[in-house]
């Protein structure tokens, strides 16, 4: 766990400065610690009084972490006076850090310079220690003494032009310009670069998004992240706990960002719970009727390819709110528009093309066990467009990968196969049946919910897959065979059946989130075996 250090002001509201760095720290799997440069009385309206302790205070801080703690990281924020950053800029030569991330606090949002003269010059001096900086659009006009960038291609010659003068990396952050895409891009002194792609949140809660970014960052970098996975995690991570920030309901004007909601989401995501209640159902159902309600209160979410008849009409009522979760999921989202990661993506298609193969055996034996000949015809159709079409364009989509990067099967997806073999081979037909339609529908849902799919997505051949005519033929079929199964079968079944396919849904729902649930660092960071285990395996 990297050791990261956070050289800044306070924040009494938690939203900035030291407070914003230390979750921010512990949000990227580091342990935080805090030297205070400045106490500063603010709150989400704005600064009203600061004070800055006498300078021999914070050495007396750099010393005592100094001489007892060996550091991965350090990163800056605010320093405020001549004073204060030379006696910073004393303590890092004395003790170079192997990381230095400087976030020159030198303008604010409302484009305000926030140094003195003095000052100013003297954290330009002391940018130039850094491993890489991060200014904002401002700050990087002042850093490289150019007027403020327009547009996003001249901020980045600007970082350019100052990396080679300085051998120093600029992080571009394009949130201050105008547009509903944002790209973040690390600029380094090798002469690479690596972009993150992220859009616009519409909120004001983004108080703190610079140190946070930063302090992230830092801590990325110190635990051994490349530039390129540091800046897609935190950009990833900052995009969410932007999304969440309202929700937080601190104070009454830009209010904090949500550092935590990630950290929660894994939480929530590794419950033992279970999914259904063991008397969540009834133990027979007679009637259509007899599903109301049975997944909580259903969702105002129209099914994009109509139920056929009463039962799968019935189906949808009561496993419409987990649909509507997997259309709001974050990965989902992301997909939608456009904006996830591309490790991410490639990650949940590597686990779709090993669960597309299961699947499709799980489909043949479904159609080897059912007795209505249409129904068979349809299940070993099913089972064979599974390779012959879907599993083709997972192929496309991964044959840039090097083959070092192919994903072992993932928990998530060898629950699900496993559930969905199970259910087919152990079952009634009209289980199995029942627990192999989600994968029909719900990607139909996922599809068919887009209105339009922009020229030049980067997901759009993926999306449009699950609009196509083809493929929506495909899920009427399946609905019809369900139906069909459901009025034969007797109430015991049904029940049993209804059970199975609530629980698919849920199954979908982690399927499409496991993504967004990697260990930082993505899945090729695996923890290192004990000898026990390797001898075991």
């Amino acid at each position: 766990m990297p050791r990261v250090l956070s050289i800044a002001g306070t924040d009494p509201t938690g939203g900035a400065g030291t407070s914003a760095d230390l979750k921010s720290i512990a949000a990227a799997d580091g342990y935080g610690m805090a030297v205070v440069t400045a106490v500063v009385a603010q709150n989400t309206h704005g600064v009203r009084d600061i004070h800055v302790p006498p300078t021999a205070v914070l050495a007396a801080q750099l010393a005592a972490v100094g001489d007892d703690v060996e550091l991965e990281a350090v990163k800056t924020g605010m320093l405020g006076t001549a004073e204060v950053i030379e006696t910073v800029t004393a303590w890092v030569d004395g003790h170079p850090p192997r990381v230095l991330v400087v976030d020159p606090v030198m303008v604010a949002t409302s484009g305000d310079r926030l140094l003195a003269p003095e000052a100013e010059q003297a954290m330009l001096r002391f940018c130039r220690r850094a491993s890489v900086v991060t200014p904002n659009i401002d700050e990087l006009a002042v850093l490289t003494g150019a007027p403020r960038s327009r547009t996003a291609q001249e901020a980045l010659e600007q970082a350019e032009g100052w990396v080679r003068e300085t051998g120093v990396a600029v992080v571009v952050k394009t949130g201050h310009l105008e547009g509903r895409d944002l790209t973040t891009t690390w600029v380094g002194a090798d002469g690479a670069r690596h972009s993150a792609a992220s859009t616009r949140v519409d909120t004001t809660s983004t108080h703190g998004t610079g140190c946070s970014l930063s302090a992230a960052l830092a801590t990325r970098l110190g635990g051994g992240d490349s530039p390129a996975e540091a800046l897609t995690w935190v950009t990833d991570w900052l995009h969410e706990a932007i999304e969440h920030g309202a929700a937080l309901q601190v104070g009454s004007g830009h209010g904090p960002i949500d550092h935590a909601h990630r950290s929660r989401r894994l939480q929530a995501a590794g419950s033992a719970a279970p999914w259904l209640a063991a008397d969540a159902l009834p133990p027979r159902l007679a009637d259509p009727a007899d599903l109301a309600g049975l997944a909580g209160p259903p969702a105002s979410v129209p099914a994009t390819v109509a139920p056929v008849g009463p039962w799968t009409e019935a189906l949808w009522a009561a496993g419409s709110s987990l649909a509507a979760e997997i259309a709001g999921s974050g990965f989902v989202r992301a997909l939608v528009d456009g904006s996830l990661a591309e490790p991410l993506f490639s990650f949940y298609l590597s686990q779709d093309s090993l669960y597309l193969a299961r699947y499709s055996r799980t489909l043949a034996a479904l159609a080897e066990r059912s007795t209505d000949p249409s129904a068979r015809e349809f299940w070993a159709g099913s089972s064979a467009h599974c390779l012959e079409v879907e599993a083709e364009l997972h192929r496309s989509w991964l044959a840039h990968l090097p083959a070092e990067s192919d994903t072992a099967i993932s928990p998530v997806t060898s629950a699900y196969t496993d559930f969905l073999h199970a259910q087919t081979l152990s079952s009634p037909t009209v289980v199995g049946a029942a627990a192999v339609l989600p994968c029909f529908w719900l990607y139909a849902q996922v599809g068919g919910g887009i209105p339009d799919i922009a020229p030049g997505h980067p997901y759009g051949a993926w999306l449009e897959t699950y609009r196509d005519p083809g493929f929506v033929t495909g899920v009427q079929g399946a609905l019809g065979a369900v139906e069909r199964e459901f009025a034969a079968a007797d109430p015991e079944d049904r029940a049993e059946a209804a059970r199975a396919f609530l629980l698919a849904c849920r199954h979908e729902l982690e399927f499409f989130d496991q993504a967004r649930r990697l260990p930082p660092g993505g899945a090729a960071r695996r923890t290192p075996r004990t000898s026990r285990e390797a001898a075991v395996l």
